[in-house]
């Protein structure tokens, strides 16, 4: 299998391949999620392992960090992220689909859970011929609802649970984790430039909480030159390579 190795700073790096890499919305929901010191935590539908390696950074570390992906190559390629970074033990790639309880770490063992889904429902849009690529922009292997549902297993009573999802589908996020009794407890906007509109939603989930939601400030991507804004700076670690700008 053909992978190339980007730095994500600090020390770490990690394998991508052209069906599995990561963008911008991976880096931002790391972000949103607030890893904490010493928790459990999971991302769901992990690809190439993005978000656990970046939570492996800086001082709040989680004591264990598990990852669960359908797609064989992705996997391959996170085991051996993990390997490179001598993560084992720590980082804990799975094989497996979210929908198979078997496949999912133990129930109520997380503080913690991420996920960022394909953002087209299935039946909507153009489904691409690469079966990689169909599963990471469509709904073909699990839904939003089954996705809320394997993250409040997962979740010990107020854990968090946090995803990122196009705007046009706050309803379904909002509605698809109140269901799973996760409770919409924090929400972002995210645009380009402040005359322009969403592109991205940041929300944040807590089980068995009370209702009450907050939402924050919009997290702006450029600056009034067009470059990247404060904000993304520091979300980025700048100067560091690698990471995409947009």
């Amino acid at each position: 299998m053909e992978y190339q190795v980007e730095s994500l700073g600090e020390g770490l790096t990690i394998r991508v391949s052209p069906a599995h890499k990561f963008g911008s919305d991976a880096i931002l929901l790391a972000h949103f999620s607030q890893v904490r010191g010493g928790e459990t935590a999971c991302d769901l539908g992990t690809g190439c392992g993005i978000i656990p390696l970046l939570w492996m950074r800086g001082e709040h570390r989680p004591g264990r960090a598990y990852g669960v992906e359908l797609q064989p190559e992705g996997a391959a390629l996170f085991q051996g992220t993990v390997e490179d970074n001598r993560l084992e033990g720590r980082v804990i790639p799975i094989l497996g689909d979210l929908r198979r309880r078997e496949d999912l770490p133990p129930a109520d063992s997380c503080t913690l859970v991420t996920c960022n889904p394909p953002y087209q429902p299935a039946g909507h849009g153009i489904l691409s011929p690469d079966g990689s690529r169909r599963a990471a922009r469509h709904q073909v292997a699990c839904s939003l609802e089954e996705v809320c549902e394997a993250a409040a297993r997962l979740l010990r009573f107020g854990g968090r649970f946090c995803l990122c999802q196009r705007p046009e589908r706050l309803v379904d996020v909002l509605t698809a984790m109140r269901q799973a009794g996760l409770e919409p407890k924090r929400l972002q906007l995210v645009q380009q430039r402040p005359e322009k509109a969403p592109w991205l939603i940041l929300c944040e989930g807590k089980k068995g909480a009370k209702s009450f939601l907050r939402v924050l400030p919009p997290l702006l991507m450029e600056d009034e030159a067009g470059g990247l804004s404060p904000q993304l700076r520091e979300i980025y670690r700048l100067p560091a390579e690698g990471f995409p700008q947009g």
